[in-house]
Order: C-alpha cells, then structure tokens, then sequence
C-alpha cells in the first residue's frame, strides 16, 4: 500500500467541465485520490448546469471546492477563472473526461526538486485510449536545442494524428507555477488549439523550461469524435498559425499548415485553397517532402486507407517504456 505524501508544496488541481456529468466524478476522484495529499481540487463549471452540480453534491471531500460560471467561457476562461480561485502555489490541469494516475502530483512534485530554473512547466506520459486502441504517448521527449514550436506541432507521418515518433504535450499532464499562469493566461474565446497557444506563449518567456517525469501517469480518453479540436475549421487554425507566426520556426510553421490547416480544408473539401495554403506553407515556411506528402495525401487519398495506413506503420502498441510506467 502506498504511503500517502503530506508534506510539500501546496498543489492546486483545477478541473473545468461543462455538460459531462457522466465522465466528471472519475476525473475529480482520481485527483482527490493521489497519494499527494497536500492537495485541493477545484472545479470549475462552465455556465449554468444543473446535473453537474447535483452529481458533485454527491462527493463528500472537504478538498473540493466548487465555481460556477454564470455564462459559458470555454476551456481556456475556465481554467482561468479556477486559477483565480484556487490557493496552491502550483496549478495541475485535468479535463473531466481524463484522469490521473495515483502518483501523478507525487511523481512531478518531487521533480521540481531537481530543476533549476524559477517557472518550470512539468508534463509525463499518458496513456491516451483511441477508437483505435491504446497508445503511450509521447513516445519521446524534446531533442537537445530542440524548438518546443517543432516539438508540439512538427508531424513525421503521413496523418494528422500522432505516430511513434512525435512529441505532445497534453493539458491534464501539467504542472506549473500559479504566478506564471496569472502572468500568462489561457487565451479565452479559442474554439481549439488552446494548449498550443498557452505553452508557446508560456515558453517565449524568460525563465521558462519545460521538463518531464518518464513515467505514465495519466490516461486521456480521446475515443470520442466530438471535441472542439477535432472539428473541421481550416479557417480558424490558419487564423491561429499566422497570428503565432513570431512564435514558430519556418518548420513548424509549414507542417503546420500541411498537416492541421491541411486535413481540415480538405474534409471541407474547400479545393479552391488548395493552392494558395501550398503556397503559404512553402514561401512562409519550410516545407519538407513529407509534409507535401502528407497534404497531398489528405486531398486524394481516401480517408479509410489513411486509417488503416495510421493502425499499421504509424501507432506504437501499447507498451510498458521505463520503470514505474504501467
């Protein structure tokens, strides 16, 4: 049996939902049981919902503490407004369809011992379970002197998705300062991409690094096709790009647009962009062959075999990569 950790920083979990009382209670138990207990968990519901609060008046743990939004502000108002309302020195996400493992805080409290500088972002692996299967992601970390634009938004295979050799950094996987997130919010109103936008921002700043533990200890559960970010709007994500251009290398900016712009103009089938997004990815950018490949392969390639050519070359099986990893 585990030994439950009380002594420590104070560390605030901040969970915002909105309309997902069904999934809620399992991501708000798996904070309340980490075997950190120097711990509160505040969750933030977003815009009158009166089956959420009814099914967390059914958890009886002083450590909870609820907000509740008067009018729907999106994922990244929400977590804001749980920042403001929390009391820890450090913030830990957590969506309310994802869970934590039980050392999850543990595991990257005691990694903020070992780093030097003064706001460290702290991420692990996660098992992230598809309509596919399960997969440990990311499979690797950020490269010496890597660019954290080219980590989070450079793709190596032939699909929008993620394959073995991509890195990511998923929301409920950080852990950071409370005053670099009153310094550096959520950028409130963006229907997607709202992760990208925070950690780009967040990094460009002076003091700033990104660490992480090696081992899985959270579970992403992505089997649903209903997200915000996987619907198509090319329109949007290419507003995005260019807007954060200053913040992206000339390769990040061209996988990019060949890849997230790219698969959504195509489902769209917006063909008169065709060109022009070719055009803006290899005059602004950097563009590699694999990334025409890829965009050329969202317009003429039928989106069964792309699948099926993402199941059998691109996913890694689930698998066990390092100690403590399950």
């Amino acid at each position: 049996m585990t030994t439950p950790v009380t002594s420590g920083p104070f560390v605030s979990a901040v969970i915002p939902t909105h309309k997902r009382s069904d999934t809620l209670p399992r991501a708000v138990q798996s904070a309340l049981s980490q075997t950190y207990r120097e711990i509160e968990v505040v969750v933030v519901i977003d815009g009158p919902d009166a089956e959420t609060t009814q099914v967390l008046g059914q958890i009886n743990d002083p450590r909870m503490r609820i907000v509740q939004l008067d009018s729907n502000l999106g994922a990244g108002g929400a977590r804001n407004a749980g920042v403001s309302a929390t009391r820890g020195e450090w913030i830990a996400f957590l969506d309310d369809d994802d869970e934590w493992l039980p050392d999850k805080i543990e595991r990257q409290v005691t990694m903020l011992t070992s780093v030097s500088c003064a706001d460290p972002i702290v991420s692990c692996r996660f098992i992230a379970r598809t309509r596919s299967g399960e997969y440990i992601w990311p499979s690797r970390f950020p490269r010496p002197s890597e660019p954290i634009s080219e980590y989070l938004l450079v793709r190596d295979g032939l699909s929008y998705g993620l394959n073995k050799g991509d890195g990511f950094i998923a929301t409920p996987t950080i852990l950071t300062r409370r005053s670099l997130l009153q310094r550096i919010p959520f950028q409130s109103g963006l229907k997607k991409h709202e992760d990208w936008d925070w950690l780009l921002r967040a990094t460009s700043q002076p003091d700033v690094g990104v660490f992480f533990c090696p081992e899985v200890l959270a579970i992403c559960h992505m089997e649903a096709s209903n997200s915000a970010s996987r619907q198509a709007d090319w329109e949007f994500s290419l507003e995005w790009i260019r807007a954060n251009r200053g913040r992206v290398t000339a390769r990040a900016y061209s996988s990019f647009i060949a890849t997230h712009v790219g698969w959504q103009a195509a489902a769209q089938r917006s063909w008169r962009v065709f060109g022009p997004l070719l055009w803006d990815a290899f005059h602004n950018g950097s563009l590699r062959p694999i990334d025409l490949a890829r965009y050329c392969g969202f317009w003429f390639v039928p989106s069964d075999y792309r699948d099926e050519i993402k199941r059998r070359y691109e996913y890694g099986p689930l698998h066990t990569l390092g100690t403590g990893q399950r």
